[in-house]
């Protein structure tokens, strides 16, 4: 398959994945525990699981995929792959389950360490993000498609940081240097942050805490298309399928180039 041809089967599946998901939402007719790493999960997200690697699995049979529901084979034979799907069949469980509606399903395509191609699809938002490397990000609604790109920095304005709808703006306090004014901008999943990043309605996201490479995959693509980026705690670009472990390391997603992060973000914190 071409490029163009893996795009539109990432970004149909996403798609198929999302009405699975919303007739589960809409009938609230869904279970839920707990994994061992202490997240939620529900049937839904299994059953969308399943639509996406059923889907991928007849069309595109000789790329691996790794799924935050399956798991994924050790790293001894995950090196050697030259391209996979990455998944998050419902990035914000916790937000699927709560109903605030922000929740996304994640696809990526991973060349050679990097994600060359990305789709988040939220289905009760009715948006799709996507991206290609050298096509640019786009985002789908309604009213049609658009092209992304990140707002330029313009320190006239205060800082927009997008946050989780849960978490407490004092918490943010002894991450960000006090000589910025800042806007906060509530948002659910990670992967609708990093979109936000991308279609300029906020300027960075920092991320304390546990996330998986499927988190953000399809994100991390969309914003770089897009003119950003994400950076882990030492300055690198987030990597993939580097490690044993698929967790990420805590990051900063970042949008105009030009963004003086290394201002606003306080010293001790960018060197976890």
């Amino acid at each position: 398959m071409t490029d163009e041809q893996l795009l539109k089967v990432a970004i149909e599946s996403a798609k198929r994945a999302g009405d699975e998901v919303m007739r589960h939402y809409r009938s609230g007719d869904f279970t839920k525990e707990i994994k061992g790493d202490n997240s939620p999960v529900t049937s839904a997200d299994i059953a969308a699981n399943n639509v996406i690697m059923d889907r991928l699995q007849t069309l595109t049979p000789d790329i691996p995929i790794i799924s935050e529901e399956v798991g994924a084979q050790n790293i001894a034979e995950r090196k050697h792959w030259q391209k996979y799907w990455l998944l998050d069949p419902i990035d914000g469980t916790g937000e699927f389950i709560l109903g605030s509606g922000d929740f996304a399903v994640n696809i990526a395509l991973v060349e050679n360490g990097w994600p060359s191609i990305g789709v988040i699809h939220a289905p009760d938002h009715h948006i799709t993000y996507y991206a290609q490397n050298n096509l640019g990000s786009f985002k789908e609604n309604d009213l049609g498609s658009h092209k992304l790109q990140v707002a330029a920095y313009n320190h006239d304005r205060p800082v927009k940081v997008a946050i989780s709808r849960r978490q407490e703006l004092s918490l943010m306090g002894q991450y960000l240097s006090d000589e910025f004014d800042y806007e906060y901008v509530a948002l659910g999943s990670c992967s609708l942050k990093n979109a936000l990043i991308a279609e300029g309605g906020a300027d960075c996201y920092l991320r304390i805490g546990p996330t998986g490479e499927w988190d953000t995959g399809a994100s991390h693509c969309i914003l770089e298309q897009a003119g950003g980026s994400i950076i882990d705690s030492e300055f690198n670009p987030l990597s993939y399928n580097k490690r044993e472990s698929l967790m990420n390391p805590d990051f900063m997603s970042l949008g105009s180039a030009n963004f003086p992060w290394q201002k606003i973000v306080k010293p001790h914190v960018a060197r976890r």
